[in-house]
Protein backbone atom coordinates (compact mmCIF):
# COMPACT_ATOMS: atom_id res chain seq x y z
CA UNK A 1 0.00 0.00 0.00
CA UNK A 2 3.21 2.15 0.29
CA UNK A 3 5.58 3.54 -2.23
CA UNK A 4 8.25 0.51 -3.44
CA UNK A 5 11.35 0.33 -5.82
CA UNK A 6 9.67 -0.10 -9.07
CA UNK A 7 11.50 -3.20 -11.80
CA UNK A 8 12.74 -0.49 -13.72
CA UNK A 9 15.04 0.89 -10.46
CA UNK A 10 16.26 -2.56 -9.96
CA UNK A 11 17.14 -3.57 -14.15
CA UNK A 12 18.97 0.20 -14.03
CA UNK A 13 21.16 -0.99 -10.96
CA UNK A 14 21.97 -4.28 -12.03
CA UNK A 15 23.14 -3.21 -15.65
CA UNK A 16 25.70 -1.07 -13.32
CA UNK A 17 26.45 -3.67 -11.77
CA UNK A 18 27.18 -5.50 -14.84
CA UNK A 19 30.14 -2.35 -16.05
CA UNK A 20 27.78 -0.96 -18.72
CA UNK A 21 29.17 2.08 -19.78
CA UNK A 22 26.16 4.00 -21.13
CA UNK A 23 21.90 3.18 -20.48
CA UNK A 24 19.21 4.19 -22.23
CA UNK A 25 15.63 4.21 -21.00
CA UNK A 26 13.14 4.36 -23.57
CA UNK A 27 10.33 6.35 -22.25
CA UNK A 28 9.34 10.04 -20.70
CA UNK A 29 12.40 11.82 -19.87
CA UNK A 30 11.53 11.88 -16.08
CA UNK A 31 11.00 7.93 -15.73
CA UNK A 32 12.50 7.17 -12.56
CA UNK A 33 14.38 10.49 -12.81
CA UNK A 34 16.40 10.00 -9.23
CA UNK A 35 17.72 6.22 -9.57
CA UNK A 36 19.08 7.62 -13.25
CA UNK A 37 21.06 11.08 -11.88
CA UNK A 38 22.16 9.24 -9.04
CA UNK A 39 23.55 6.26 -11.45
CA UNK A 40 25.68 8.88 -13.01
CA UNK A 41 27.75 9.07 -9.95
CA UNK A 42 28.47 5.85 -10.24
CA UNK A 43 30.11 6.33 -13.71
CA UNK A 44 27.24 4.81 -15.65
CA UNK A 45 25.62 7.20 -18.46
CA UNK A 46 22.00 7.53 -18.54
CA UNK A 47 19.78 8.72 -21.22
CA UNK A 48 16.22 8.41 -22.41
CA UNK A 49 14.81 8.90 -25.82
CA UNK A 50 12.08 11.03 -23.73
CA UNK A 51 9.09 9.64 -25.29
CA UNK A 52 6.29 12.21 -25.65
CA UNK A 53 1.98 12.40 -25.74
CA UNK A 54 2.30 11.68 -29.84
CA UNK A 55 5.37 9.04 -29.40
CA UNK A 56 2.36 6.82 -26.70
CA UNK A 57 0.04 6.63 -30.04
CA UNK A 58 2.15 6.17 -32.50
CA UNK A 59 5.27 4.69 -31.34
CA UNK A 60 8.91 5.67 -31.06
CA UNK A 61 11.11 2.86 -32.57
CA UNK A 62 13.06 5.75 -34.85
CA UNK A 63 13.92 7.85 -31.71
CA UNK A 64 15.55 4.96 -29.77
CA UNK A 65 17.39 4.37 -32.93
CA UNK A 66 18.50 7.63 -33.47
CA UNK A 67 19.42 7.54 -29.44
CA UNK A 68 21.19 4.38 -29.95
CA UNK A 69 23.60 6.18 -32.50
CA UNK A 70 23.92 9.30 -30.69
CA UNK A 71 24.98 7.61 -27.37
CA UNK A 72 27.39 5.25 -29.39
CA UNK A 73 29.09 8.44 -31.33
CA UNK A 74 29.32 10.32 -28.14
CA UNK A 75 30.68 7.62 -25.67
CA UNK A 76 31.86 4.88 -28.00
CA UNK A 77 30.78 2.35 -25.32
CA UNK A 78 31.74 -1.27 -25.23
CA UNK A 79 28.41 -2.37 -23.62
CA UNK A 80 25.40 -0.42 -23.34
CA UNK A 81 21.76 -1.51 -21.47
CA UNK A 82 18.51 -0.26 -22.89
CA UNK A 83 15.75 -0.61 -20.33
CA UNK A 84 11.96 -0.52 -20.96
CA UNK A 85 9.62 1.78 -19.31
CA UNK A 86 5.76 1.46 -18.64
CA UNK A 87 5.07 4.08 -21.17
CA UNK A 88 7.58 2.12 -23.94
CA UNK A 89 6.27 -1.45 -23.03
CA UNK A 90 2.49 -1.10 -22.54
CA UNK A 91 2.65 -0.01 -26.42
CA UNK A 92 4.76 -3.01 -27.46
CA UNK A 93 8.04 -0.86 -28.50
CA UNK A 94 9.98 -3.51 -30.16
CA UNK A 95 13.76 -3.01 -28.09
CA UNK A 96 15.47 -5.55 -30.51
CA UNK A 97 14.37 -4.41 -33.33
CA UNK A 98 15.77 -0.80 -32.76
CA UNK A 99 18.98 -2.21 -31.97
CA UNK A 100 19.68 -4.32 -34.52
CA UNK A 101 18.70 -1.47 -37.18
CA UNK A 102 21.08 0.74 -35.10
CA UNK A 103 23.86 -1.92 -35.95
CA UNK A 104 26.31 -0.15 -33.36
CA UNK A 105 29.37 -2.17 -32.73
CA UNK A 106 29.21 -2.82 -29.25
CA UNK A 107 26.92 -5.23 -26.98
CA UNK A 108 23.54 -3.94 -26.54
CA UNK A 109 21.27 -5.75 -23.25
CA UNK A 110 17.57 -5.25 -23.81
CA UNK A 111 15.80 -5.62 -20.78
CA UNK A 112 11.82 -5.20 -21.15
CA UNK A 113 10.71 -3.96 -17.65
CA UNK A 114 8.35 -1.79 -16.94
CA UNK A 115 6.49 -0.33 -13.24
CA UNK A 116 4.11 -3.69 -13.42
CA UNK A 117 6.68 -6.15 -14.18
CA UNK A 118 5.73 -9.42 -12.02
CA UNK A 119 2.99 -7.83 -10.45
CA UNK A 120 5.41 -5.02 -9.38
CA UNK A 121 8.14 -6.95 -7.30
CA UNK A 122 11.12 -5.20 -8.00
CA UNK A 123 13.37 -7.62 -7.84
CA UNK A 124 11.86 -8.74 -11.18
CA UNK A 125 13.85 -5.91 -12.98
CA UNK A 126 16.84 -7.60 -12.05
CA UNK A 127 15.86 -10.98 -13.07
CA UNK A 128 15.26 -9.57 -16.49
CA UNK A 129 18.37 -7.97 -16.82
CA UNK A 130 20.49 -11.21 -15.70
CA UNK A 131 18.45 -13.25 -18.51
CA UNK A 132 19.48 -10.85 -21.27
CA UNK A 133 22.40 -10.60 -20.38
CA UNK A 134 23.32 -14.44 -20.85
CA UNK A 135 21.20 -14.06 -24.32
CA UNK A 136 23.41 -11.45 -25.04
CA UNK A 137 26.70 -13.92 -24.31
CA UNK A 138 27.57 -10.95 -21.41
CA UNK A 139 27.43 -13.60 -18.18
CA UNK A 140 27.11 -17.16 -18.12
CA UNK A 141 23.58 -19.01 -17.36
CA UNK A 142 25.42 -20.53 -13.77
CA UNK A 143 26.26 -16.80 -12.91
CA UNK A 144 22.67 -16.01 -14.28
CA UNK A 145 20.62 -18.92 -12.28
CA UNK A 146 22.81 -18.37 -8.81
CA UNK A 147 21.68 -15.00 -8.65
CA UNK A 148 18.17 -15.10 -9.51
CA UNK A 149 17.60 -17.68 -7.40
CA UNK A 150 18.92 -14.63 -4.19
CA UNK A 151 16.70 -12.33 -5.86
CA UNK A 152 13.87 -14.30 -5.52
CA UNK A 153 14.53 -15.17 -1.84
CA UNK A 154 15.15 -11.65 -1.38
CA UNK A 155 11.32 -11.01 -2.48
CA UNK A 156 10.45 -13.74 0.11
CA UNK A 157 12.48 -11.83 2.92
CA UNK A 158 10.91 -8.63 2.01
CA UNK A 159 7.11 -10.09 1.63
CA UNK A 160 7.05 -11.87 4.71
CA UNK A 161 9.88 -10.08 7.41
CA UNK A 162 10.31 -6.87 5.52
CA UNK A 163 8.23 -3.92 3.72
CA UNK A 164 6.39 -5.57 0.97
CA UNK A 165 3.90 -7.16 3.43
CA UNK A 166 0.86 -5.89 2.09
CA UNK A 167 -0.19 -3.10 4.63
CA UNK A 168 0.56 0.29 4.97
CA UNK A 169 3.73 0.97 7.28
CA UNK A 170 4.47 4.24 8.45
CA UNK A 171 7.94 5.48 8.19
CA UNK A 172 9.84 5.54 11.69
CA UNK A 173 13.49 6.89 12.39
CA UNK A 174 13.84 4.46 14.94
CA UNK A 175 15.48 4.85 18.52
CA UNK A 176 18.04 6.96 20.11
CA UNK A 177 21.22 6.61 18.34
CA UNK A 178 23.36 8.06 21.25
CA UNK A 179 21.15 5.80 23.42
CA UNK A 180 21.62 2.25 21.40
CA UNK A 181 25.66 3.36 21.23
CA UNK A 182 26.00 3.36 24.48
CA UNK A 183 24.18 0.38 25.20
CA UNK A 184 26.75 -1.39 22.45
CA UNK A 185 30.00 0.48 24.32
CA UNK A 186 28.56 -0.86 27.83
CA UNK A 187 27.94 -3.96 26.84
CA UNK A 188 31.67 -4.36 25.60
CA UNK A 189 32.84 -2.47 28.89
CA UNK A 190 31.10 -4.83 31.21
CA UNK A 191 32.81 -7.78 29.35
CA UNK A 192 29.38 -9.23 27.52
CA UNK A 193 29.87 -11.39 25.03
CA UNK A 194 28.54 -9.27 21.58
CA UNK A 195 28.51 -10.10 17.98
CA UNK A 196 28.29 -7.79 14.82
CA UNK A 197 26.47 -9.45 11.78
CA UNK A 198 27.26 -7.69 8.74
CA UNK A 199 24.51 -8.22 6.49
CA UNK A 200 24.50 -5.72 3.70
CA UNK A 201 23.99 -5.70 0.42
CA UNK A 202 26.39 -4.48 -2.61
CA UNK A 203 27.68 -1.18 -2.35
CA UNK A 204 25.19 -0.02 0.80
CA UNK A 205 28.02 -1.77 2.73
CA UNK A 206 30.34 0.75 2.16
CA UNK A 207 28.20 2.81 4.84
CA UNK A 208 27.04 0.03 6.98
CA UNK A 209 30.96 -1.72 7.66
CA UNK A 210 31.61 1.94 9.22
CA UNK A 211 29.58 0.29 12.18
CA UNK A 212 32.37 -1.78 12.99
CA UNK A 213 35.19 0.60 12.15
CA UNK A 214 36.60 0.78 15.74
CA UNK A 215 39.51 -0.71 17.83
CA UNK A 216 37.61 -2.64 20.42
CA UNK A 217 41.38 -2.67 22.34
CA UNK A 218 39.57 1.39 23.10
CA UNK A 219 36.60 -0.16 24.82
CA UNK A 220 37.96 -3.39 26.28
CA UNK A 221 41.30 -4.84 25.00
CA UNK A 222 39.85 -8.00 27.20
CA UNK A 223 36.85 -8.49 25.09
CA UNK A 224 37.12 -8.72 21.49
CA UNK A 225 33.65 -9.08 20.23
CA UNK A 226 32.42 -11.82 17.20
CA UNK A 227 32.57 -10.18 13.81
CA UNK A 228 30.79 -11.82 11.39
CA UNK A 229 30.25 -10.14 7.90
CA UNK A 230 29.03 -11.70 4.28
CA UNK A 231 32.71 -10.33 2.42
CA UNK A 232 33.25 -13.52 0.52
CA UNK A 233 35.61 -11.38 -2.20
CA UNK A 234 35.14 -14.67 -4.70
CA UNK A 235 31.33 -14.72 -4.99
CA UNK A 236 29.61 -12.54 -7.51
CA UNK A 237 30.21 -10.13 -10.63
CA UNK A 238 33.67 -8.55 -10.69
CA UNK A 239 32.22 -5.14 -9.68
CA UNK A 240 30.60 -6.56 -6.56
CA UNK A 241 33.48 -8.86 -5.77
CA UNK A 242 35.66 -5.48 -6.01
CA UNK A 243 33.25 -3.94 -2.95
CA UNK A 244 34.15 -6.64 -0.32
CA UNK A 245 37.76 -6.68 -1.45
CA UNK A 246 37.76 -2.77 -0.93
CA UNK A 247 35.84 -3.30 2.80
CA UNK A 248 37.92 -5.48 4.19
CA UNK A 249 41.50 -4.22 2.76
CA UNK A 250 40.16 -1.00 4.73
CA UNK A 251 39.01 -2.06 8.04
CA UNK A 252 42.05 -4.71 8.65
CA UNK A 253 40.03 -6.78 11.39
CA UNK A 254 40.03 -10.21 11.98
CA UNK A 255 36.58 -11.34 10.66
CA UNK A 256 35.51 -14.64 12.53
CA UNK A 257 33.02 -16.06 10.11
CA UNK A 258 32.58 -14.96 6.45
CA UNK A 259 29.22 -15.92 5.52
CA UNK A 260 28.54 -15.18 2.10
CA UNK A 261 28.88 -12.74 -0.85
CA UNK A 262 27.36 -9.17 -0.71
CA UNK A 263 24.64 -10.66 -3.19
CA UNK A 264 23.70 -13.13 -0.81
CA UNK A 265 22.42 -11.26 1.67
CA UNK A 266 19.46 -13.35 1.72
CA UNK A 267 20.93 -16.40 2.76
CA UNK A 268 23.96 -15.21 4.58
CA UNK A 269 21.81 -14.07 7.45
CA UNK A 270 20.78 -17.52 8.24
CA UNK A 271 24.56 -18.89 7.89
CA UNK A 272 25.93 -15.62 10.56
CA UNK A 273 22.64 -17.10 12.80
CA UNK A 274 23.88 -20.15 12.51
CA UNK A 275 27.16 -19.77 13.20
CA UNK A 276 26.24 -17.84 16.33
CA UNK A 277 23.83 -20.46 17.77
CA UNK A 278 26.18 -21.77 20.61
CA UNK A 279 27.96 -19.20 21.13
CA UNK A 280 26.64 -18.05 24.35
CA UNK A 281 26.02 -14.08 23.61
CA UNK A 282 24.69 -11.23 25.63
CA UNK A 283 23.81 -8.69 22.45
CA UNK A 284 23.80 -9.14 18.80
CA UNK A 285 23.86 -6.31 16.49
CA UNK A 286 22.69 -6.35 13.09
CA UNK A 287 23.27 -4.21 10.24
CA UNK A 288 22.84 -3.57 6.13
CA UNK A 289 19.70 -5.93 5.38
CA UNK A 290 18.76 -6.91 9.39
CA UNK A 291 15.45 -8.36 8.64
CA UNK A 292 16.77 -11.13 7.01
CA UNK A 293 18.74 -12.66 9.95
CA UNK A 294 16.44 -14.86 12.14
CA UNK A 295 16.63 -12.95 15.96
CA UNK A 296 13.66 -14.65 16.63
CA UNK A 297 15.80 -17.55 17.46
CA UNK A 298 17.99 -16.27 20.02
CA UNK A 299 17.30 -14.91 23.61
CA UNK A 300 19.25 -12.04 23.59
CA UNK A 301 19.16 -8.52 23.76
CA UNK A 302 19.90 -7.24 20.32
CA UNK A 303 20.03 -4.27 17.93
CA UNK A 304 18.97 -4.10 14.18
CA UNK A 305 20.33 -0.82 11.91
CA UNK A 306 18.36 -0.50 8.73
CA UNK A 307 18.59 2.16 6.22
CA UNK A 308 15.02 1.64 5.80
CA UNK A 309 12.94 3.69 8.23
CA UNK A 310 9.65 1.48 6.85
CA UNK A 311 11.54 -0.99 8.21
CA UNK A 312 11.85 -0.10 11.78
CA UNK A 313 8.20 -1.39 12.67
CA UNK A 314 8.47 -4.92 10.99
CA UNK A 315 11.79 -5.25 12.85
CA UNK A 316 10.84 -4.10 16.09
CA UNK A 317 8.05 -7.12 15.57
CA UNK A 318 10.31 -9.18 14.56
CA UNK A 319 11.49 -9.48 17.90
CA UNK A 320 15.02 -6.48 17.75
CA UNK A 321 15.47 -5.02 21.08
CA UNK A 322 16.72 -1.83 19.57
CA UNK A 323 16.06 -0.50 16.51
CA UNK A 324 17.97 2.48 14.36
CA UNK A 325 17.68 3.74 10.79
CA UNK A 326 20.69 5.10 8.53
CA UNK A 327 19.28 7.45 6.21
CA UNK A 328 20.39 7.51 2.13
CA UNK A 329 22.43 4.61 1.81
CA UNK A 330 22.24 4.00 -1.85
CA UNK A 331 22.81 7.86 -2.27
CA UNK A 332 25.71 8.34 -0.17
CA UNK A 333 27.16 5.00 -1.36
CA UNK A 334 27.56 5.52 -5.00
CA UNK A 335 30.34 6.25 -6.79
CA UNK A 336 32.73 5.10 -3.38
CA UNK A 337 35.27 2.33 -3.22
CA UNK A 338 35.95 3.57 0.50
CA UNK A 339 33.77 2.61 3.64
CA UNK A 340 31.84 6.44 4.16
CA UNK A 341 30.91 7.49 7.73
CA UNK A 342 27.49 5.78 9.37
CA UNK A 343 25.44 7.93 11.75
CA UNK A 344 25.33 5.02 14.19
CA UNK A 345 29.24 4.08 13.99
CA UNK A 346 29.89 7.62 14.66
CA UNK A 347 28.01 7.30 17.34
CA UNK A 348 29.64 3.96 18.72
CA UNK A 349 33.24 5.65 18.47
CA UNK A 350 31.88 9.22 20.66
CA UNK A 351 30.24 6.66 23.17
CA UNK A 352 33.53 5.21 23.83
CA UNK A 353 34.54 8.53 25.83
CA UNK A 354 30.95 8.87 27.42
CA UNK A 355 30.62 5.62 28.80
Amino acid sequence: MHPRPSPIAASLYTLRDMNVDVIIMHGPNGCCFRTARLLESDGVRVLTTAMAENDFILGASEKLEDTLIKAYDMFYPKLMGVVGTCASMIIGEDLKEAIANANLDCTVIPVESHGGSGEGDNTVGAIMVLDAAVESGVIPRSEADRQIKMLEKATEVEKTRGMAQGKYIRPNFGDSKENVAKTVVKALKDNKKVAFVLNAKKETTYLFADIINFNYKDINPDNKPIIVANLDENIGLERIRNHATNIKKELGIDIDFISGGLDEYPITASKAAEYLSDKDLDLIVVFGVPHAFPIEEFDVESVAVTDGPRLVEPLKNLGFSHVVAELDAHSKTLGTDKIVFSDFGGMIRSAIDWV
